[in-house]
């Protein structure tokens, strides 16, 4: 979503579980490195681009509302909003606050994804990860886990330091509301998102996680930093949390915003700032030297 950065070397958009194993199945049989990916709404790739073969799940969708329980089982490629709308239309409450986040199911999983002071964990039933040892000869298994298996904390679970694919998820809903209510509540969520932050121009969304007992937004915003430019990277104007690409930015341009952000935080308010948006590929000395990072 930054429309920054490389290529990957080989990509795959696998529309079912059987596409995704022969993806894999193919990057094996030529020692391929494999990195799995949702819509990429949280990446910033390298201007070097992505190694090996890069398997997006995002055209991978598929939802199973269940009456009787008040879950919801989608694929990880569903998007969030689009997922949204659908409970909204049936008058199931409990995703209103997903509907302006673009991102996937997948992807709310593995980042803890939230807004208005609800976030995945908090709905999450079990979601299904793809088993890992690609040196296996049997077909890739899906494991259930639940929240608590995926230690869950504020936008970030287990999963972002040991990796392992989420290919589907359930979601605890309350159904048997007002479908009108429901959807009127969610178009308001949508509403007050349009008009706060910056979706004319593209973005991660929000940079940093919220420290206590500032939001990063207000830290980066009383340190001076609102309209900050490097290259075509900027922050926001509206939103001090976000960096937006106002055209053509390179991925090293936003990395060393993102770092020189970090650094007047860190002096002048003695906050270090901790980035949510994921780095991937790599970010070469020429791209982002080292006497421009910190730590």
């Amino acid at each position: 979503t930054y429309r920054a950065g490389g290529a990957a070397e080989w990509l795959a958009a696998p529309r079912t579980l059987e596409d995704i194993r022969r993806s894999l199945r193919w990057a094996q049989e030529r020692q391929l490195p494999v990195t799995m990916i949702g819509a990429g709404s949280n990446l910033l790739v390298s201007d070097q681009g992505v190694p090996g073969l890069v398997i997006t799940t995002r055209h991978w969708r598929q939802t199973e509302f269940d009456p009787a329980t008040g879950q919801v089982t989608a694929a990880a490629g569903e998007p969030l909003p689009t997922l949204a709308w659908k409970a909204a239309k049936r008058g199931w409450r409990g995703l209103e606050w997903a509907v302006g986040i673009p991102g996937t199911v997948g992807g709310a999983v593995f980042m803890n994804a939230g807004a208005h002071g609800i976030e995945t964990a908090d709905i999450l039933v079990r979601a299904w990860l793809l088993e890992t040892d690609l040196s296996s000869a049997s077909p890739q298994r899906l494991i259930p886990v639940g929240p608590e298996q995926l230690g869950y904390r504020y936008r970030t679970s287990i999963l972002q330091t040991h990796p392992r694919p989420v290919l589907r998820a359930t979601f605890q809903l309350e159904p048997g509301h007002d479908p009108k209510a429901v959807m009127a509540d969610t178009q308001a969520d949508l509403e007050q998102r349009r008009a706060t932050q910056p979706y004319d121009k593209p973005s991660c969304g929000s940079v940093f996680r919220n420290p206590k007992p500032h939001s990063a937004g207000w830290l980066i915003e009383q340190s001076g930093l609102k309209g900050y430019r490097i290259g075509n990277a900027q922050v926001a104007d509206r939103h001090a949390n976000f960096i937006i690409n106002c055209g053509g930015a390179k991925a090293a341009d936003i990395l060393r915003l993102i770092r020189h952000v970090q650094q007047r935080v860190a002096d002048q308010w003695a906050c270090e700032l901790e980035a949510e948006v994921r780095l991937l590929g790599q970010f070469s000395d020429a791209e982002f030297p080292p006497s421009a990072r910190i730590g």
